[in-house]
């Protein structure tokens, strides 16, 4: 019985979406259907018009100015309720997201005990292993000319570098990449009965690693960040709430950091002038065009902020209970703030901060990881591929929250081997 529910409200959900969305043209349908996978940014200028503060036809409210978003990010009248706001079966509901989806004083508690792990200095320790990784995985890829840039590229490099700060032991990076890909997409909400199970597969096959890891690691403490929770278990943080930290951790590690270099090297290929540039200049210009692709077509697109008092915002009253649904990608391409908001750049001088990595207490624990990532990847990618170029059209995830590329053939030869 409780199936049958399940189903049927997962089914009034998806049929609602598609009416009106397709018939009615509601933005924030079209943003759940192939229309937001495709071009979200179209819909984004839509909400705009209509204000600083637009109306859903769920009652709650959405935004696409830059400073209502930063603004409702930042502000602790507002707290996390993705559960609520994403429908039946979300991860926040079916699966626990750690400080992800909890408020203060529990949030601040959590975060605390992960924060170590991110900190500048050992940030700065990765990078021989991310250089590595990133010189092996080309060496393999360009060998074969051509190849998928996801799974050949874009998504082991992050597996590696966060399955070595947790301590994964021999992982598995096809497998993660499955599981990841499976619960990131699923932050939008489950689209069916499949998709369920598909959900509950791949979190109860992590779980299971993850579980290992946690027993291993009790038993043998290691220089890595689950010893380190670990050895706050019971005074800073309770043992029902390891697994959970961890799995967000490592999920979280590579989810945004796959999507990112598949964003950025699918914007500079759109873009040949200033591959050019890059391919010029990699060591000076790497960062900056990573920069500008979080600004530009970010991983995360939109997050949403729950009122806990009445609030004011955009000239709107915000009731207790209310969602306000901040689009991320949006507010990065607002002409208010941004210059030229809707060109890729990557000598550009931004005027403002990006919300790629949303704002506030919520603030990405693992942007810095992330960024040095990418970068190293894009200018190595320079570096030893000036030639590269598609191989086939790209196809996208099927998901909306998070967006990028799910495989991006490319081609390219490798010139350090060429040279030889």
């Amino acid at each position: 019985m409780g199936a049958l529910r399940f189903a049927a409200a997962l089914y009034r959900q998806r049929l609602g979406i598609v009416y009106h969305g397709y018939v009615r043209h509601d933005p924030m349908s079209r943003l759940h259907l192939k229309p937001g996978r495709d071009d979200p940014y179209a819909i984004y200028d839509r909400v705009r018009a209509g204000g600083d503060l637009v109306t859903t036809r769920l009652g709650n409210y959405v935004t696409a100015s830059y400073q209502v978003v930063s603004s409702v990010l930042r502000d602790r009248r507002f707290g996390v309720r993705s559960s609520e706001i994403n429908g039946p079966g979300a991860p926040g509901d079916a699966i626990d997201m750690s400080f992800l989806d909890r408020n203060p004083p529990e949030h601040t508690r959590l975060r605390r005990v992960a924060q170590p792990a991110f900190s500048p200095r050992q940030i700065a320790g990765y990078r021989p292993l991310i250089e590595r990784n990133v010189d092996d995985l080309l060496d393999q890829a360009l060998a074969k000319g051509t190849f998928d840039l996801v799974p050949g590229f874009a998504a082991p490099l992050p597996i590696a570098v966060i399955t070595d700060l947790l301590g994964v032991p021999d992982a598995d990076a096809d497998r993660f990449a499955a599981h990841g890909a499976v619960i990131g997409g699923a932050l939008d909400g489950i689209r069916g009965l499949r998709h369920a199970a598909q959900l509950k597969e791949a979190s109860g096959a992590l779980d299971a690693v993850l579980t290992d890891l946690l027993r291993l690691r009790r038993r043998e403490p290691a220089d890595d960040a689950v010893s380190r929770i670990l050895a706050a278990e019971g005074d800073q943080i309770q043992s029902s709430e390891i697994l959970p930290m961890v799995r967000l951790l490592l999920v979280a590690g590579f989810e945004t950091t796959v999507n990112l270099i598949g964003n950025t090297v699918n914007a500079l290929l759109d873009h040949p002038a200033q591959w050019a540039d890059l391919c010029a200049d990699p060591a000076g210009l790497a960062e900056k065009a990573v920069e500008e692709t979080l600004r530009w077509d970010p991983p995360v697109q939109r997050t949403a902020r729950c009122a806990l008092e009445e609030i004011e915002v955009g000239g709107r009253r915000v009731r207790p209970g209310q969602f306000v649904i901040t689009l991320l990608g949006a507010a990065n391409r607002d002409p208010s703030v941004f210059s030229r908001a809707g060109v890729f750049d990557i000598h550009r001088s931004p005027e403002a901060d990006h919300l790629a990595f949303s704002s506030g207490i919520h603030y990405c624990v693992g942007a810095p990881l992330a960024r040095l990532e990418a970068a190293i990847a894009i200018q190595r990618l320079a570096e030893r591929a000036p030639d590269l170029r598609r191989a086939g059209p790209i196809r996208r995830r099927n998901a909306t929250l998070i967006r990028g590329p799910i495989q991006f053939p490319v081609s390219a030869s490798d010139r350090m081997l060429a040279a030889r």
